[in-house]
C-alpha cells in the first residue's frame, strides 16, 4: 500500500479530512522552503504539494506567481525541487506530490524527471496543464516508477470530460492509486470563494463515480473556509488543499524565524479547524 493510500485510509478511520499544504519551492530559497515543508508536516499537514516555480502559470494567482518569480530568480529549477523533495523525504513520511506545469518536465526530460522523483521519494505528480489526451509516455513512466498521476477536474468539466479524465488516469496498467483534485471554482488560486456548498456536493459525487479520494482546492484561506470546504466526516470531499494563504505568509514574513512560526501556526490552525468540523 502506498503512502497516499495509507494516509487517506488512516484519516477515514479517524473520521478526519486530509489537509494538503502547497508550498512554492525555492521561495524564499530552496533550503528555507525545504524547512518550511517539514514545518508544515509537523504542524499537521497530511500531504505536501511541492510546487515547481514556473514563469507562465495559467492556474496560479498573483501571490503564487510572485513566489514563482522570486524562486526562479533565486535559481530554483525542477531538478533542484526534486533535490529538496529528497531532503524532505529524509525527515518525514507524509506523501509528497510534485506540483508542476508540463513545460519544465518537457525541457528537463520526462524519463529523468520520473527517475529523480522516484529516487527522491515522491509519491505523485500533478501536472496542471496536461490534458487527458496527452502525456501517455509520462503516465506510463510514472506508473512504472510507482508514482501516481493526480487528475484535475474543474466545475466546468461536463460528464464526458470527466469520463475522459478518469479514463486517462486508469489507462496505464499497474498505475498506483492517488487522489482526484477538484477545483472549487473557475478562476485562479487566491481569488476567494463565494461558498463551498456546490463544491462539496460535486466532490462527493466524483468520489462515488471514481472510487478515489477527492480533495477540494482554490479559495481556502483559513480554518473557517477549510472547515466549510471539507464538510462533516463521511460527506463531501476527503480533504482540502491550501496554497495561496500559506505562500502569502511566507511572502510577508520579515525573518526566517518569523516565516517558520507563521507557517507552523497557520497550518496548525487549519488542522484544528478541520478537526472541529
Amino acid at each position: 500500500m502506498s503512502r497516499i493510500e495509507r494516509s487517506f485510509e488512516a484519516l477515514r478511520a479517524a473520521r478526519k479530512k486530509a489537509l494538503i499544504a502547497y508550498l512554492c519551492m525555492g521561495d524564499p530559497s530552496i533550503s528555507e522552503s525545504t524547512e518550511l515543508a517539514v514545518v508544515a508536516a509537523q504542524a499537521g499537514a497530511d500531504l505536501l504539494e511541492l510546487g515547481v516555480p514556473f514563469s507562465d502559470p495559467t492556474a496560479d494567482g498573483p501571490v503564487i506567481a510572485r513566489a514563482a518569480t522570486r524562486a526562479i530568480r533565486g535559481g530554483a529549477t525542477l531538478l533542484r525541487v526534486l533535490d529538496a523533495a529528497a531532503a524532505i523525504r529524509a525527515r518525514t513520511e507524509v506523501p509528497l506530490v510534485l506540483f508542476t506545469y508540463y513545460n519544465p518536465v518537457l525541457i528537463t526530460g520526462e524519463a529523468l524527471v520520473v527517475e529523480r522523483a522516484r529516487a527522491a521519494g515522491v509519491d505523485a505528480m500533478l501536472v496542471v496543464d496536461l490534458p487527458p489526451e496527452e502525456g501517455a509516455s509520462l503516465r506510463a513512466a510514472a506508473a512504472a516508477a510507482g508514482i501516481a498521476m493526480v487528475p484535475l477536474v474543474a466545475p466546468t468539466s461536463h460528464d464526458a470530460r470527466v469520463d475522459a479524465i478518469l479514463a486517462a488516469a486508469r489507462a496505464v496498467p499497474g498505475a498506483p492509486p492517488g487522489f482526484l483534485y477538484y477545483v472549487s471554482m473557475t478562476g485562479v488560486t487566491g481569488a476567494g470563494s463565494a461558498g463551498f456548498d456546490a463544491a462539496r456536493a460535486h466532490a462527493g459525487r466524483l468520489r462515488e463515480r471514481s472510487g478515489w479520494p477527492v480533495v477540494i482546492g482554490f479559495g481556502i484561506d483559513g480554518p473557517d473556509a477549510a472547515r466549510a470546504a471539507a464538510g462533516p466526516p463521511g460527506e463531501g470531499p476527503d480533504g482540502v488543499v491550501v496554497g495561496t494563504a500559506i505562500v502569502r505568509r511566507i511572502e510577508t514574513a520579515k525573518t526566517s524565524a518569523e516565516c517558520r512560526e507563521s507557517v507552523r501556526s497557520f497550518v496548525a490552525g487549519l488542522r484544528a479547524g478541520l478537526d472541529a468540523g
